[in-house]
């Protein structure tokens, strides 16, 4: 009990219910203060529109009455009254009808009285009787009775409303019953007969008619005429004295006065200057009751949700007790929820990690499993084992492509601007997806990754080439933007795991041996046809090591050229022409045995190279990587040293003056050594004797001539040096096998 008191965990439950509760209150109470106020005006706004609807309608009222007194003047029986003293009843009774049908559709009309000067018939609604009769036996009062009338008829006065006031009436069963009644008399100044006309108004009927019960509750509503005489008035306690010696004499149409709990609001008719007056009270009648009766209701709730908050808090807190002692916190002090926080919070990290951990070691062993699937020296039993465990969705596809996709950095990616590689393959895989290609996919080896595709059918196939094609396209706009994109698609083999290793070999020989004249991005390897027909030019080899030593740049860069045109036009592998491009750069390098560059920079010059046509995507770029070789090259040469015996400068002298008559004791004597020591020195550094090196520089010369000159073979030979034409035939059939003539009948044609 003491730790459920002294418990945090159970007092924040009953606070948070309590808070609750307390800002219902406040919101109600601010509610039940403002909605009063605010329903009373919004009610007084509409009170004064129904008013003005009433005075309206009372003003229709009086139109409507002075309209039937001047037709009822305006009927043709003005005597009735014969010349021998007798009564004309038949006009009497043409004028009782008339005047029934006028007023009839009129209800607030009690009754019409006519009657004529010299005469004391009086005409009701109801019929004839004696003028007399009619204010003593049917509409009875202490002071209006019949002589009143009579008097007051005969003397000039204009039209009048009498004030309503209490009558007799005589009921149809004789029996009297107490009606308040207004009476309303016509003007004599202007009498168009000599008929005297009386309204009966009955108060009752006329507020009904004008809508009085309309207008807001504890609302008195007094007419007073234009001599501010009342003649009608909702509260007979109704003091004015007071209120109108505050409201000015000139006001014009309407003006208001307050008063202590009332506001008197006063409009004046435009139709004959009968003033109107709206006392409403300032706030509802019997307000106080309904307000003391809401607080004491909200008072009472306030008192029970407390009692049942503390109830609930208490049911609230049996699951936290429960959790508390799941997780092991019993001891623990303080707050339980935030106890409770932290250790769902630690639960959800430890399950998280797990978690991680479990999707990596998944992911590893699914890439372990698919590249044991693909090595050829793998235990084919252990592979179909590792398939079925660790890919069961591939059992749904009856065949499957395999595609291998190759990233090549691009020249202008900075090196620190590279991406890993499992970023790389989260972005391919999610473009294949982007193009519709389900696909498994796993990187295999430096920047090549391999998607196993399933397919149902063969025209997929098609299909796929062109989803291919398109991702490619869009890869290398977005994506992947800093690298070539390449694919080859294998065949399409049944979905057992005996074909993967051939699909994978598919691939991966499809990307080697690739023609260097395809340019395409996505390579069919159904399509690789196979071809040997290599060109590589030993003299031309030799003549681009002598040209490098020279200098002359220009004639080894065409040298280059030419090897690497010849090839594309031969159409060869990718493969190839890289071997085509390691073997120039040796050949160059053993040729000019350069022994000034150091070890680190001759490693750097080879490691450079190999890994530019290593990557190199199309055979230009191999070509540019062997040109930059020479011209590094070239430069080296030109900023050695010329000094003796040195190898560069002997293979560059003899280039420059293969024309010259260089016999061996004058090469010895030019280098200042002994012709012996020369051409030891020369067959130990160029592992070929003197005169046959110079006979090749010469004879490649030679060979150029013939084909390109239309020089004799007397003259080829002179400009290379030989004495006559028969040392030169004779060499140059020692060396080739043919004469120089029949040499260039081949090359010509």
């Amino acid at each position: 009990m003491r730790r459920l008191l002294m418990n945090v965990g159970l007092l924040q439950i009953f606070l948070a219910l309590l808070i609750v509760i307390m800002v219902m209150f406040a919101s109600n109470y601010i509610v039940h203060k403002n909605s009063i106020s605010e329903v009373y005006e919004e009610v007084a706004q509409n009170n004064a529109l129904i008013v003005k609807t009433m005075i309206q309608s009372i003003d229709n009222s009086f139109r409507s009455l002075d309209g039937m007194n001047h037709s009822i003047h305006s009927l043709p029986y003005t005597n009735i009254v014969n010349s021998d003293g007798s009564t004309d009843m038949a006009k009497v009774y043409d004028l009782q009808r008339n005047v029934t049908s006028l007023v009839s559709k009129v209800d607030f009309i009690e009754d019409v009285i006519v009657f004529h000067d010299n005469s004391n018939l009086a005409i009701t609604l109801h019929g004839t009787t004696d003028l007399e009769e009619v204010f003593e036996q049917k509409y009875a009062h202490s002071i209006y009775n019949a002589a009143y009338w009579k008097r007051y008829m005969s003397t000039p006065h204009e039209a009048k409303v009498f004030p309503a006031d209490t009558y007799k009436v005589m009921n149809s069963g004789s029996s009297w019953q107490k009606k308040k009644l207004l009476i309303m008399v016509g003007g004599s100044k202007f009498r168009l007969s000599d008929k005297h006309i009386m309204f009966l108004i009955s108060a009752e009927k006329w507020m009904k008619f004008v809508d009085q019960t309309a207008v807001i509750p504890g609302a008195s509503f007094i007419v007073l005429d234009a001599n501010r005489n009342v003649i009608l008035s909702t509260n007979d306690d109704l003091d004015l004295v007071e209120v109108w010696n505050q409201l000015t004499s000139n006001f014009q149409s309407e003006g208001t006065i307050t008063g202590k709990d009332f506001e008197y609001n006063f409009y004046k008719s435009t139709y004959n200057g009968f003033i109107y007056i709206n006392k409403i009270p300032y706030k509802f009648q019997n307000i106080n009751s309904v307000s003391s009766a809401n607080q004491t209701i909200m008072f009472t709730a306030i008192i029970g949700a407390i009692a049942l908050s503390y109830l609930l808090s208490m049911y609230l807190y049996r699951p936290i007790r429960n959790i508390i002692q799941q997780l092991g916190l019993e001891t623990s002090k303080g707050n339980d929820i935030r106890n409770i926080h932290k250790a769902i919070r630690m639960l959800q990290s430890e399950n998280g990690k797990l978690g991680e951990e479990l999707e990596v070691e998944h992911a590893q062993n699914r890439k372990a499993a698919f590249l044991r699937a693909i090595d050829e020296y793998a235990d084919p039993s252990e592979s179909e084992q590792l398939i079925c465990k660790y890919f069961p969705e591939i059992s749904k596809k009856q065949q499957f492509i395999m595609v291998l996709i190759q990233l090549l950095p691009k020249e202008e990616a900075e090196s620190n601007e590279r991406i890993r590689v499992e970023e790389l393959e989260s972005r391919i895989a999610a473009g294949l997806k982007r193009e519709s290609i389900e696909a498994l996919l796993f990187h295999v080896d430096k920047l090549q990754f391999v998607a196993w595709i399933g397919v149902d059918q063969s025209s997929t196939r098609r299909t796929l080439f062109k989803q291919l094609r398109a991702y490619i396209a869009a890869a290398g706009n977005n994506e992947l933007s800093r690298y070539e994109v390449g694919a080859c698609v294998s065949s399409m083999y049944s979905a057992d795991e005996v074909h993967w290793k051939r699909a994978f070999q598919d691939v991966n020989h499809g990307i080697s041996h690739r023609s260097v004249s395809n340019d395409e991005p996505v390579l069919d390897a159904e399509q690789i046809r196979y071809t040997h027909n290599i060109y590589y030019p030993l003299d031309k080899i030799e003549k681009l090591s002598n040209y490098v030593l020279c200098g002359r740049l220009e004639d080894a860069v065409q040298i280059i050229e030419d090897t690497f045109e010849a090839n594309h036009k031969r159409n060869i592998h990718m493969h190839q022409m890289v071997h085509v491009a390691q073997a120039m750069f040796y050949d160059l390098f053993r040729m000019i045995g350069n022994p000034s560059l150091e070890k680190a920079e001759w490693s750097k010059l080879e490691g450079d190279f190999l890994r530019s046509i290593t990557r190199g995507s199309r055979y230009t770029e191999i070509k540019q990587a062997l040109i930059k070789v020479a011209a590094f090259l070239a430069k080296q040469c030109k900023s050695e040293p010329t000094n003796k015996l040195n190898p560069a400068f002997i293979a560059q002298y003899i280039e420059l003056h293969y024309m010259e008559n260089l016999y061996l004791d004058y090469i010895a004597e030019v280098f200042h050594t002994s012709p012996k020591y020369f051409s030891s020195y020369f067959k130990k550094t160029f592992d070929i004797n003197y005169v046959d090196y110079l006979n090749k520089v010469r004879l490649a010369h030679a060979r150029e001539l013939l084909k390109h000159t239309s020089y004799s073979v007397t003259e080829i030979g002179e400009k290379t040096g030989y004495l006559n034409a028969s040392t030169f035939a004779t060499t140059f059939k020692k060396y080739y096998g043919i004469s120089p003539s029949e040499y260039r009948k081949r090359q010509t044609g």
